[in-house]
């Protein structure tokens, strides 16, 4: 295809590319005798009307060069990945990737030992989809080497060149098939590259943890997710990431009450419907995904009794449970059941068990060790007996804030733990 600009972003489209950070450190690198373009997904998302995001740079220059032409600029340089051609560059505090040209000289299906060169389009060959591969000129031109500006107009994720080639360098690429045609695609995926996923569906094993863990949850919180996992499913490949079958109807239907609610996609909580019913559950996931602790935090929280959440829970039942978990964990177990229950997005029973938190803030216990030390109760066991039977009271009744009513708490809670330590003596 031809490297003459198809098209040009005018200012107003890409209002970061002529002022600030950015056009500083293009000016630096992209001058005598070098080249700097934008590359990547701020030029993908900016096409598609969305946040740049993160601004990559590819350049002719070697690292060495780079580093010499940011330090001589006043920004800060940092070589993070210079083995591969990478330096951060900090501009006014804003990091910015800067990769030298490069072709993949050996792959492994995990990692690439590349050599730098000067050639756009060869390093736009070895990039993932065409959608990934345009690079943006300091003047605004977009120059498409390998189809992007087609695709990405038919919202179309497709894989450079022979989709197999693409997957056998990085088998990564199978989940981030899935992952952009979720985040972008419209209508069916790419037919040529989900034949070649299932093909090679097997390699996901030979992958790390960590890197299908970042995967799965980004492709969790796509507008898509839902439509996604019905189809990684039918290839065979979802069971494989997940070690179990995945409940891709409470998946769906947490997307609709998402929706429905306002709320932004939490791709744990997501993950919960999809593939957490018991505690098991949560630890094979942190297992398989790497997940991190207050990940698997939140799992363990959701599948702990959510079917026990529903609408024919009064409203102090409602209060205990949201005192216990805190709104956050509340509220995620509540979703979650919502989907599980199978009722429409807009029930008001559900609706109005989702929305506790915003109606009723839980108190602070406000009993102590003090009160009770200052009734005689020591200090130990019947001490720490007392206080939680007084703080179950304390619930139970409503969570009154009348002196009379703790001062009856306490009463009774000192007595049950005096019982308890009398019957547990006997025998």
């Amino acid at each position: 295809m031809s490297g003459a600009p198809a098209t040009r972003l005018s200012s107003d489209k890409a209002p970061w590319l002529a002022a600030g950070p950015l056009a500083r450190l293009l000016a630096a690198l992209d001058a005598k005798g070098e080249e700097a373009r934008v590359v990547g997904g701020a030029v993908r998302n900016t096409l598609l009307g969305l946040a740049p995001g993160d601004v990559d740079i590819a350049t002719t220059a070697a690292p060495e060069e780079v580093v010499r032409r940011a330090s001589a600029a006043g920004f800060h340089p940092v070589p993070t990945g210079i083995e591969h051609g990478t330096v951060t560059v900090v501009v006014d505090g804003t990091p910015f990737e800067v990769t030298t040209l490069r072709e993949d000289v050996e792959t492994d299906g995990r990692r690439a030992v590349v050599r730098f060169g000067r050639d756009w389009r060869a390093d736009a060959a070895r990039r993932d989809f065409t959608m990934n591969a345009l690079f943006l000129a300091r003047d605004g031109a977009v120059i498409d080497l390998v189809g992007g500006l087609a695709d990405i107009k038919a919202r179309r994720v497709r894989f450079i060149g022979d989709p197999a080639t693409r997957i056998a360098e990085d088998h990564l690429r199978v989940l981030r098939f899935f992952r952009f045609f979720a985040a972008y695609g419209v209508g069916a995926p790419d037919s040529a590259g989900l034949s070649a996923c299932i093909r090679a569906r097997d390699d996901l094993a030979k992958l790390s943890r960590e890197r299908v863990r970042v995967e799965i949850l980004k492709l969790m919180e796509a507008a898509r997710a839902a439509e996604t996992a019905v189809i990684m499913t039918e290839a065979g490949i979802l069971d494989r990431v997940l070690g179990g079958v995945p409940d891709l109807a409470a998946l769906a239907r947490l997307a609709a009450i998402e929706a429905a609610l306002g709320l932004a996609p939490d791709p744990v909580r997501r993950l919960a419907a999809l593939a957490v019913r018991v505690d098991e559950d949560a630890g094979r996931l942190r297992e398989r995904l790497r997940l991190s602790n207050d990940e698997q935090r939140r799992l363990r929280s959701i599948g702990d009794s959510w079917w026990r959440l529903a609408p024919a829970i009064d409203e102090a039942g409602g209060r205990a449970l949201l005192y216990r978990l805190g709104a956050a964990d509340y509220r995620d177990r509540a979703l979650v059941a919502f989907a599980r229950s199978g009722a429409k997005a807009g029930d008001k029973g559900w609706r109005e068990l989702v929305a506790l938190p915003e109606r009723w803030t839980p108190p602070k216990f406000p009993l102590a060790a003090k009160d009770f030390l200052a009734r005689g109760v020591e200090k130990g066991p019947a001490l720490g007996r007392a206080l939680e039977a007084a703080e179950a009271a304390w619930i139970a009744a409503g969570f009154p804030a009348a002196a009379d009513r703790l001062a009856a708490i306490v009463h009774d809670a000192i007595e049950a733990s005096r019982a308890g330590k009398d019957g547990g003596g006997q025998g």
